[in-house]
């Protein structure tokens, strides 16, 4: 089973259903899987399992490939750009699906089953009084011609399953957990087709997967189990089988499944807040996974210190407050112009046309995300709310410090170092005593950019406007 990996010769893949905006966990998983392919140059797949059609509208297939694009990863074969292995759609690949059905059956491996849905729950449930794990029994595997013949005269519509045998064990190599070993007794019978005629996934994922080459699968471990079935499927076919490894559960900081109430879950939700690719990119790519490097990388550097051997088994931990940093990260390495280009569709014209890049380079040390850019801006140009805090540490300030403030500020044009050091010469203060009543009553904080940057922003007028408000507090 195992495969020799060379430069051009890995070949990844994401198979998505297209169901919904993509999940973060789902997104950690296209990111290891593009990450192994870019890192021995090899080739990376999209693909669509689109069988589920009720649940899969167009909507969600187009927004599917534009988080993807938003996100970084992009991709050698899939439905938008096509391939030498397509169709890159499911339900476009049904008739390939029929002759391995056809095989299957030929070859005594796969028989048709007739069984309802209250057969099988009422089966299920005897199973488990017992204190056994469900599994089908096999009721339908030996009908003769004559009864199946009569059942689909009645109007059945029986599913296919596969014929695993009754005995023996099969060992699955897993490039995360090791070797591992299942009881062929345990797996039971399973549908390969469902009565509709449309493949189940343990089916068409694996067939798809050996005919576009795909020589290496990284899923989550909640596919751990549908392994041992696809390997028993390509084997019964004749088909080559891939190397597989299942990467651990992405959970909330609280330890728990990760779920909207961690915050955002999709990428589609950080992309509105204002998160930077570079950023949930750089966060993802370490969950789960280990870098010498601790320092922000670029999709270059993040592929190329990319190693198999560096999956951990241990579940990772989702946490918006790590999410932050790396976006605090990303915005720093940016220029200025960048950082613009990625906050003005956010600003709504907050920020006085030819000030931008001198905001930009005031404020930037203090954003991660762009509502910190406009609560910054309103600060600059507009009328500022005052924080507790703020209010608080301009309280007993006496009123002499206030009126040597506005004087002394007319008198240096708006020049903050000479008007800091005149204020200190005529009120005696120096220290966190001058400079935080002037950012408290300027900003309306007590923290943030520096007051000589952020002065020339806020201007003499509005500068006086607040000293004197100020006052009146005090």
């Amino acid at each position: 089973m195992a495969q020799y990996y060379t430069t051009m010769n890995l070949k990844s893949r994401f198979a998505p259903s297209p169901t919904g905006y993509l999940h973060l966990g789902n997104a950690r998983t296209a990111l290891f899987a593009w990450l192994a392919a870019r890192s021995m140059n090899g080739t990376f797949i999209l693909r669509l399992e689109d069988t589920d059609q009720q649940r899969s509208p167009d909507i969600y297939e187009k927004a599917l490939l534009e988080d993807l694009q938003w996100f970084g990863i992009d991709w050698d074969e899939g439905p938008d750009r096509g391939g030498d292995h397509g169709p890159y759609r499911q339900m476009e690949r049904l008739p390939l699906y029929d002759a391995y059905y056809a095989q299957l059956r030929t070859a005594g491996q796969a028989y048709p089953c007739y069984c309802s849905a209250d057969d099988l729950a009422a089966e299920r449930a005897v199973q488990r009084s017992a204190g056994k794990a469900p599994r089908y029994g096999g009721r339908c595997r030996y009908l003769s011609a004559e009864a199946r013949a009569a059942r689909e005269a009645a109007g059945m519509r029986p599913t296919l399953r596969f014929h695993i045998p009754d005995q023996g064990t099969l060992s699955v190599p897993d490039l995360v957990w090791g070797e591992r070993h299942y009881a062929l007794a345990d797996l039971g019978d399973f549908v390969i087709r469902r009565s509709d005629g449309s493949p189940a996934f343990f089916f068409a994922n694996a067939i798809d997967d050996a005919l576009m080459g795909v020589n290496l699968v990284l899923r989550g471990e909640d596919h751990l189990t549908n392994t041992p079935r696809q390997i028993l499927i390509l084997q019964a076919l004749g088909l080559p089988v891939p190397d597989y490894g299942h990467l651990p559960l992405l959970l909330g900081a609280d330890g728990q499944p990760l779920s909207k109430r961690h915050g955002a879950t999709s990428l589609r939700d950080l992309q509105h807040r204002g998160y930077l690719p570079a950023a949930v990119l750089n966060y993802l790519a370490r969950l789960g996974h280990h870098y010498s490097a601790t320092g922000f990388l670029d999709s270059v550097a993040l592929a190329q210190g990319f190693a198999l051997t560096q999956i951990s088994r241990a579940p990772s931990h989702f946490d918006m407050v790590q999410l932050q940093h790396w976006q605090h990260e990303a915005v720093q390495s940016l220029d200025d112009a960048a950082v613009w280009n990625w906050l003005a569709p956010h600003l709504q014209d907050k920020v006085p046309r030819g000030r931008e890049m001198s905001f930009v380079a005031a404020a930037r040390a203090n954003i991660v995300l762009p509502a910190d850019a406009l609560d910054w801006a309103e600060r600059c140009f507009a009328t500022p709310v005052m924080a507790a805090e703020a209010a608080e540490a301009i309280i007993g300030v006496s009123p002499g410090f206030w009126s040597a403030a506005q004087t002394t500020l007319q008198a240096a044009g708006g020049d903050y170092r000479l008007w800091t050091k005149a204020l200190q010469q005529a009120s005696g203060q120096r220290g966190k005593a001058l400079f935080m009543p002037l950012r408290a009553a300027l900003t309306g904080l007590t923290h943030g950019p520096e007051l000589a940057a952020l002065l020339p922003l806020i201007g003499e007028a509005r500068a006086l406007t607040r000293l004197h408000a100020a006052a009146q507090r005090s």
